[in-house]
């Protein structure tokens, strides 16, 4: 009996040493999107697919005696598409510094300052489209061309920089000193970005812009130019009526396998949406027009890929959290100035859950 006391005190204390202990802040968000999708391809019949996207993040948080806010966050992810060499990626953020001044420094897999500051511009809010041939390399985001690997920093200026209404940012990163292969290695970046934003009346003013610089290289042979772009888009919002223009140009560096191994591209991508809110109905309405010239290492010529798509939808929130999608896409692709059997239309059907 008396053992089993001292047991029952001993257990009694450690868990109540554990309850003392301090954690940090940790908030969960995500979401579980699910739908029907029905491509309509000009070439082949129709085909049906079911389509899921699923996201769960977790931040983390804590503030320090002196004020500044140290976070990082995690994703779970698919674990089978995690391990793959298609489609994996780091979904483990490095720490972020939150100063007093409203400045912040994130340290480890930081970013690209230049994609930081790239305009959203409205589109289908669907999952929707059919997927280009892999050998055309024609971009649809304005931030095709920043790239950085995880040995960076990147530093954000407080609000109101240098004069009101100015944000900027300044990241770099270096190499992960493996040993240059048959595939071209990320070996470092410089990027510059900003964001402006002011009133015209009743309209708020959004502007974007950026600049990406990468080096890299590939056992014996040398890209005719290093990846670098530059981007700009302007959003305005009048009421509930968002109205956004972007444009991006700059040298791509691609790498896969077979025949769109290790691919340097000159590419441009002009994109442009209407997004539109009435009570519980969201409208949106986008296109994009990318064009990109690409080559293997250390060759120029050719013809160009293309990429141009227009895509709409309509929105409905159910209940909170909850939301209805129909959406619409119809592109139009070409690989080395020829049609690569890819365009047509397709729609989308499916309920979005957000926590």
């Amino acid at each position: 009996m008396k053992k089993e006391l001292l047991m029952g005190t001993a257990l009694v204390s450690t868990l109540g040493a554990a309850s003392v202990a301090e954690a940090v802040t940790a908030t969960m968000s995500g979401n579980h999107q699910v739908g029907i999708e029905v491509e309509s391809p000009d070439s082949g019949g129709d085909q049906k697919k079911q389509l899921n996207d699923n996201n769960f993040s977790v931040s983390l948080s804590e503030t320090t005696d002196a004020g500044v806010t140290i976070s990082s966050s995690f994703s779970i992810v698919n674990e089978a598409s995690a391990s793959s060499s298609v489609g994996a990626s780091d979904m483990d953020a490095g720490l972020s510094l939150a100063f007093t001044d409203g400045s912040k420094l994130d340290l480890i897999n930081a970013g690209n300052a230049s994609g930081s500051h790239d305009i959203s511009i409205p589109g289908s809010a669907g999952s929707e489209g059919i997927t280009a041939t892999t050998a055309n390399k024609a971009p649809t985001g304005l931030d095709f061309a920043t790239g950085s690997t995880v040995y960076g920093i990147e530093y954000h200026t407080a609000a109101d920089f240098l004069v009101d209404g100015l944000k900027m940012s300044v990241s770099a990163s270096t190499d992960n000193s493996v040993a240059t292969g048959a595939t071209w290695k990320n070996d470092g970046h410089i990027a510059v970005g900003a964001t402006y934003v002011t009133d015209f009346g009743d309209t708020a003013v959004t502007i974007g812009a950026g600049y990406s610089e990468t080096e890299g290289s590939l056992n014996g042979t040398t890209p005719t130019t290093e990846e670098s772009s530059i981007h700009f888009g302007i959003s305005a919002v009048t009421g509930d009526l968002t109205v956004a223009v972007g444009f991006a140009d700059g040298d791509d560096i691609t790498t896969g396998s077979g025949t769109t191994a290790n691919v340097e591209m000159d590419a441009e991508v002009v994109k442009a949406g209407i997004k539109y809110v009435s009570g519980d109905l969201t409208f949106n309405l986008g296109i994009v027009d990318g064009e990109g010239t690409d080559n293997a290492f250390g060759s120029t010529g050719g013809s160009a890929d293309s990429m141009n798509k227009a895509s709409a939808s309509v929105s409905y929130a159910v209940a909170s959290g909850v939301t209805a999608i129909l959406g619409y896409s119809n592109s139009d692709s070409q690989n080395e100035g020829a049609s690569d059997d890819k365009d047509g239309s397709a729609w989308y059907i499916g309920a979005n859950m957000s926590f």
